[in-house]
């Protein structure tokens, strides 16, 4: 009997137990499912507030841009100038506005490797590898692409002056992988030219004793975000004496995969663009006293049909002095303004000799200039008297758009290929006679 009543108190225990174990797992689950209720509720209350926010965003602009993104546009349509205080900057000339390249004005070395084979070799240049003349789908005229790791160098430039600029085009192909070797370029003071193998990636500068300055850019740099980088490296007698590395280039990668540059010596200072942003500034990059003489692009390897390409090769020497030939001698005639190949359209890289032309009428505030274009002798006569007409107007109206020069200040003429300064039969006589000149009225 007593065990009896034992095992039913046991029950009886047991039953208030799991009944009480019951009552907790459902107060338990009732507070779960108002903190879930008070949560949705909280949820919603948020994903309203961001529904209106978004939809702010998403309203017109005052001057109809639905993009959601400032226009570059004031309200009489023309892009803010240059020292106009804006909160959107110009998306036309933004990129140039701090872009002071000036190319040097008399051309010595032009090549575009218009006398060459597509499947060649360039004739005037040596390699230690292979590379052959192409058409590429993204560009006109003729390219030179780098199939194979090799040092190309071209043998016509054989001097280089303290001041002189170097220009080019550079195209690489659009899935160039981070793991692809860099495009190099070197400056360097050979005493042997078969020495030109030694500039380039895991060369032997130190051990052959040499003196110059090697660049490399890179459409990839490491991580998925799409850009670049560069790295920098200063030789003298065999010893490496700086060196430096940076990333994040905007203006060269897999989505900007065709690009100008622009490399600028002045005396011992260099400093190289990418598109308009300049990558380096070396105020000590050039050794006094050393004969740089020598250019040479090279390329490590890369997997099969990742190539870079090069193209519009332009050597200047001078450092034109702008204020002393207009103010002083009254006249000032450029090459270094570029339009695209039978238009009128002025190339980014010009930004930098019009802002001189620019900043010295801000200075001189009486100044009247007559601004007259000329062209080579391609193509008939008419056609280039209105070719270089129009090249005037346009360069008047950047003047007038970007820094807010008066255009009652300026007056334009063209004199197509009737006055040539040089002999039209050469490429880089061509280039001389592709100018602009802008004359004190």
């Amino acid at each position: 009997m007593k065990t009896a009543c034992l095992i039913i108190a046991i029950m009886l225990l047991n039953g208030v137990q799991a009944r009480g174990q019951v009552l907790k797992n459902i107060d338990k689950k009732i507070e779960q499912k108002v903190n879930q209720r008070i949560n949705q509720n909280i949820d919603k209350g948020i994903d309203k507030g961001l529904d209106k926010i978004e939809e702010g965003a998403k309203q017109p602009a005052p001057n109809g841009n639905s993009s959601g993104k400032s226009s570059s546009k004031n309200s009489t349509g023309a892009a803010p100038k240059e020292n106009q205080t804006s909160a959107s900057p110009p998306q036309t000339f933004s990129s140039q506005s701090k872009f002071d390249f000036v190319p040097g004005e008399k051309v010595i070395a032009i090549e575009d490797f218009s006398q060459d084979i597509v499947g060649d070799f360039p004739a005037r240049w040596n390699t230690d590898g292979s590379a052959e003349i192409m058409n590429i789908n993204i560009a006109e005229g003729k390219w030179l692409g780098f199939t194979r790791s090799c040092a190309l160098t071209p043998e016509f430039i054989n001097s280089l002056p303290e001041n002189f600029t170097l220009e080019f085009d550079v195209a690489v192909s659009p899935d160039y992988s981070y793991y692809d070797g860099s495009l190099g370029i070197a400056i360097a003071a050979l005493t042997n030219k078969n020495d030109f193998t030694a500039w380039k990636q895991y060369g032997d500068a130190r051990r052959s004793g040499q003196t110059g300055i090697m660049t490399w850019l890179h459409p990839q740099d490491a991580g998925s975000p799409p850009v670049g980088h560069s790295k920098i490296e200063i030789w003298e007698n065999g010893k490496k004496i700086m060196n430096n590395t940076t990333g994040n280039l905007t203006s060269f990668n897999r989505n900007k995969n065709i690009v100008h540059i622009a490399v600028w010596r002045q005396n011992q200072r260099l400093r190289i663009y990418v598109r308009e942003e300049k990558v380096w500034d070396l105020p000590k990059a050039f050794i006094t006293g050393s004969k740089y003489n020598t250019v040479i692009f090279s390329r490590y390897e890369a997997k099969d049909h990742h190539n870079f390409f090069i193209s519009n090769i332009r050597l200047a020497i001078g450092n034109p002095d702008t204020r002393h030939q207009l103010i002083e001698e009254g006249k000032f005639s450029t090459s270094g303004i570029y339009f695209n190949t039978g238009s009128a359209q002025i190339k980014p890289e010009s930004h930098g000799v019009i802002r001189e032309i620019a900043h010295l009428l801000k200075e001189n505030p009486d100044l009247k200039i007559n601004i007259t274009g000329h062209t080579d002798n391609v193509g008939n006569a008419a056609t280039n008297q209105q070719l270089s007409e129009q090249r005037a107007l346009s360069v008047k109206q950047y003047l007038n758009k970007v820094f807010g020069i008066d255009n009652n200040r300026i007056t334009t003429a063209g004199k197509g290929a009737s006055e040539p300064v040089s002999d039209n039969k050469t490429a880089e006589g061509k280039a001389q006679n592709r100018r602009v000149e802008f004359v004190k009225q």
